[in-house]
């Protein structure tokens, strides 16, 4: 299977985009529920935003409706979601503040990913890996399984143990991720150092671009050569 990916557009009023958009706007209504107790109409909304985020994706690639608006908006709203599950599970003490570190310091472990990448010239962002979406889901399906796992019976014991399980998996996925991007990076970094002046023509003119030649500004960045790399929105 080919890792290149189509060049997004810049395009706004798409249904993927307003998808991700409604997900987005949803994040404060769930933190106020989550704070008030209102656990079955969080878990409700978590179902809507872990539904929508499948649906947008699915969207985005079958009717070519890739954008660069896309591509913020949809880690953007997974990113925020799991703030502010993580900020209202911690006020009721639910997770434990070691789980919450663990997160916001991966988050912290990759910001400079995004200047480097704009300093070598590329517009875009890097390809979204399958491993990162794979963490993103196994933090949205424990999230509301130790939300549950806070009520009583055997279905609430049950709960727990499976998010707890989908909790751990979900981090280290997520810290694995993080150290593929960082790779990816240092390929690009690398490619750039070692790719040629294009070559000057008559009258100084820049002459065709060879096969070496570096992407201008403003072109997406290659998938890296990570197999499983998914198109990003």
């Amino acid at each position: 299977m080919s890792t290149l990916q189509e060049a997004p557009q810049d395009r706004i009023f798409t249904v993927p985009n307003i998808l991700s958009l409604a997900r987005l706007l949803g994040v404060p209504l769930f933190l106020w529920l989550v704070l008030i107790e209102a656990d079955w109409w969080a878990l409700g909304l978590l179902v809507f935003a872990g539904l929508s985020d499948w649906l947008d994706g699915k969207l985005a690639r079958a009717f070519n409706q890739t954008s660069k608006l896309g591509m913020v908006l949809d880690p953007a709203a997974d990113r925020l979601y799991i703030l502010a599950t993580l900020v209202g599970l911690t006020i009721r003490d639910i997770i434990p503040l070691w789980l919450v570190l663990a997160l916001v310091a991966r988050e912290v472990s990759i910001l400079p990913i995004a200047p480097i990448v704009r300093r070598l010239g590329y517009g875009g962002t890097l390809p979204v890996h399958f491993i990162g979406k794979a963490a993103t889901m196994c933090l949205l399906y424990s999230f509301p399984l130790l939300l549950l796992g806070d009520h009583g019976g055997a279905a609430g014991t049950a709960a727990r143990v499976v998010g707890w399980a989908f909790a751990v998996w979900g981090t280290a996925l997520y810290w694995w991720a993080a150290v593929l991007y960082w790779v990816q990076t240092r390929q690009l970094v690398l490619a750039g150092r070692g790719a040629p002046p294009p070559a000057s023509g008559p009258g100084g003119a820049s002459g065709a671009a060879g096969p070496g030649a570096a992407e201008g500004p403003g072109a997406e960045p290659p998938a890296g050569g990570q197999k499983g790399a998914e198109t990003s929105r």
